[in-house]
């Protein structure tokens, strides 16, 4: 997530499906869950020692109203990903507590911690709660109540809203989407709104670039094309480079592999990507 700029408001993942409520800053939505379904299959079958795919068909992504002014289908969403569990029979009720589910975003809101790429205040605020313990505590409340009386049901109207095709909001929404299609938006540029509001940080080539060149100089490594070709492909200071362009960028391996002289991606960019899942 942090790689992509991402902010993840709920989440959770399930036997065969997960669902994800996040903010894409930049328009990168296509990109970040390449990267994002990509490495989680190959983590998922590097653990069971299997090949092919894990994921069937495309995701589907539908835009949701989240506006301040209007919260409501935005409550709508978080409620229903951290329900699933509930209403799947996994926990809730006399399944023990919906928190107890470790699988979901839900049991960080109750501790007060979690990845950085977690935000609880949109949530929050959304159901008019503080933005702090009390908050978090009434919201978790609020859920575990939900999945031990009704079993995490959702109500006739949020499963029409939910059941929209292609939105999530009012009309007034929907034609400010069809308004956005009719031409392409301008790039968000440094100086949007971040996670905490401070400004978007680019995450591609622009990003890359200038991390590549300050690191070039902190690492001493040769600024020129000849000079890296003269050190090893697998040298521990342009891997060491690669990865922190990997971590903190998006920009795929053909270009760090081209850019640092390392001959062929898969060899030696993607080789030194370790995550858990």
């Amino acid at each position: 997530m942090r790689e992509h700029g991402w902010r993840l408001h709920a989440w959770v993942l399930m036997s065969n499906h997960f669902h994800l409520l996040l903010e894409t800053p930049q328009a990168n939505l296509v990109t970040g869950m390449k990267w994002l379904l990509g490495t989680f299959s190959q983590g998922w079958n590097r653990a069971r020692r299997r090949r092919g795919h894990v994921f069937q068909g495309r995701y589907k992504s539908v835009p949701v109203r989240g506006s301040d002014a209007d919260p409501y289908y935005f409550r709508i969403v978080a409620d229903y990903i951290h329900l699933n569990p509930a209403r799947a029979g996994l926990a809730g009720g006399k399944r023990g507590r919906l928190t107890g589910y470790s699988w979901s975003s839900l049991g960080a809101y109750d501790k007060g911690r979690g990845p950085e790429w977690l935000v609880f205040d949109r949530v929050l605020r959304a159901f008019e709660l503080a933005r702090d313990g009390r908050g978090r505590r009434a919201y978790v409340a609020w859920l575990e109540a939900r999945a031990a009386n009704d079993g995490g049901a959702i109500d006739a109207e949020a499963t029409k809203a939910l059941k929209r095709d292609w939105y999530l909001g009012k009309e007034c929404f929907k034609d400010r989407l069809l308004k956005l299609l009719e031409k392409p938006a301008a790039r968000t540029r440094s100086g949007g709104a971040a996670r905490g509001g401070g400004p978007v940080r680019d995450r591609g080539e622009k990003e890359a670039a200038r991390l590549l060149a300050e690191g070039t100089r902190e690492l001493g490594l040769p600024g020129d094309r000849k000079g890296l070709e003269g050190l090893k492909k697998s040298d521990p200071w342009k891997m060491r480079l690669a990865a922190l362009l990997r971590a903190q960028t998006t920009v795929p391996n053909e270009w760090i592999a081209d850019k640092r002289a390392m001959g062929h991606p898969a060899s030696h960019v993607s080789g030194r990507r370790r995550r858990s899942f």
